[in-house]
């Protein structure tokens, strides 16, 4: 996923399984809405645990955690290209 590490809150730049960059301007449109949506609830969250005496590394890990446990549970997005052929 392209991404503009010198702005981090800038929506990257949404890609198809093929590495394709997405052109349709109302799923980009609704791609970034999505983005800007969790990266706010993400430091809320991250702030409130620090506020109520968390640990903000454990937040942030925990947060990190459940972002790479999640599964798309339809569609040809489980699909990976790698071994989609085989």
């Amino acid at each position: 996923m392209s991404h503009d590490h010198s702005n981090p809150s800038a929506p990257p730049i949404w890609r198809a399984p093929d590495g394709s960059p997405v052109a349709c301007v109302e799923k980009i449109k609704v791609m970034n809405e999505n983005f800007v949506e969790l990266r706010q609830l993400a430091l809320d969250t991250l702030e409130d645990g620090v506020l109520m005496g968390c640990s903000e590394d454990q937040v942030r890990q925990c947060m990190v955690d459940m972002i790479l446990s999640l599964e798309c549970t339809f569609g040809p997005a489980r699909q990976d290209p790698k071994t989609a052929s085989r």
